[in-house]
């Protein structure tokens, strides 16, 4: 009693404007996470998930975004040992990135992309994982990714389908897959990926249209056709639900974003966003100095 008595008298004597700054609540701390993905980018021999997740808690990263193509197997011990190892870290598993593709004329090909969809729930549900990261699909007109890099993601729908055929497919598949979402407790992320999502436009439409508060938005700092990535980000950035941010150190794989992070970081924080951001290094230097050169950069525009 004797303490808060002090406290109330100390408070008494200082001026009123510094009372009210000493009771503002300090800005929360944005959470770092790193994609395994950065320090992999689909080499023939895979970078171990374990490794990610030592190397993160090393440079000081508060979790581990996983990609679903890179952890060798499904199997109850697998997935149980990845969850001790990230907790006796002190890391949180934020996210699980999956692969799949609503985009396809043919019922029976989108009800495989479903099944696997759901599959990939129950599977970030098992981790632990609150978000899972989704994809629209694309028309695939263009095979190859890298040809694909090459037009900036623009790609022309099949013949004799359009637009609003893929979109409605995409809400129908993505609606399927809503009782699980809401059963297991994970949230499904539509990213601004390459595909119909690459238009961010139809990425807010296909998200109205499910209109769902177990579908959110995985904003994704590089992925835009334009150079000049700002508008997009600033347009999503009042329903983003996680932030998968890009860096190019080396080069990049396909291409280069010179972000600026401290004006990105003022946009978020000018739309009310206090999620995670996670770490996509996209770059062709060594990964273990890349990802800890990103760290530093992302921690002081987050901090």
């Amino acid at each position: 009693m004797s303490l808060s008595r002090r406290s109330l008298f100390s408070a008494a004597a200082l001026p009123l404007g510094a009372v009210r700054a000493a009771a503002a609540p300090a800005a929360k701390r944005i959470p770092l996470a790193v994609s395994s993905y950065s320090f992999w980018h689909f080499k023939p021999v895979k970078y171990p998930i374990e490794r990610v997740i030592d190397t993160a808690a090393k440079i000081g990263f508060d979790g581990v975004e996983i990609l679903h193509r890179q952890m060798d197997n499904e199997t109850p011990a697998y997935v149980n040992a990845l969850k001790k190892r990230a907790f006796e870290q002190g890391l949180s598993f934020p996210m699980l990135s999956i692969h799949q593709d609503f985009v396809f004329p043919e019922k029976a090909e989108r009800q495989k992309h479903i099944d696997h969809t759901r599959r990939c729930l129950e599977l970030s549900a098992r981790l632990g994982i609150p978000a899972m990261r989704l994809n629209s699909g694309r028309w695939k007109t263009i095979p190859s990714f890298d040809d694909l890099m090459k037009v900036k993601g623009n790609e022309p729908p099949l013949a004799g389908y359009k637009l609003d055929d893929a979109i409605a497919w995409c809400v129908e598949s993505i609606n399927a897959c809503l009782p699980d979402a809401e059963k297991l407790g994970v949230q499904m992320c539509l990213e601004n990926h390459w595909g119909l999502t690459t238009d961010i436009d139809v990425l807010l439409k296909i998200h109205a249209m499910v209109n769902s508060p177990w579908l959110g938005l995985n904003l994704d700092t590089g992925n835009y056709p334009a150079a000049e990535p700002y508008d997009g980000i600033a347009k999503l950035a009042p329903k983003a639900t996680i932030v998968q941010a890009k860096t190019y150190y080396g080069g990049g794989e396909w291409y280069t974003l010179d972000l600026d992070y401290p004006r990105i970081a003022k946009i978020l924080r000018n739309a009310g966003f206090h999620g995670w951001v996670s770490l996509e290094m996209e770059g062709k230097e060594e990964p273990d100095a890349a990802v800890q050169k990103s760290y530093d950069v992302l921690r002081k525009a987050f901090a």
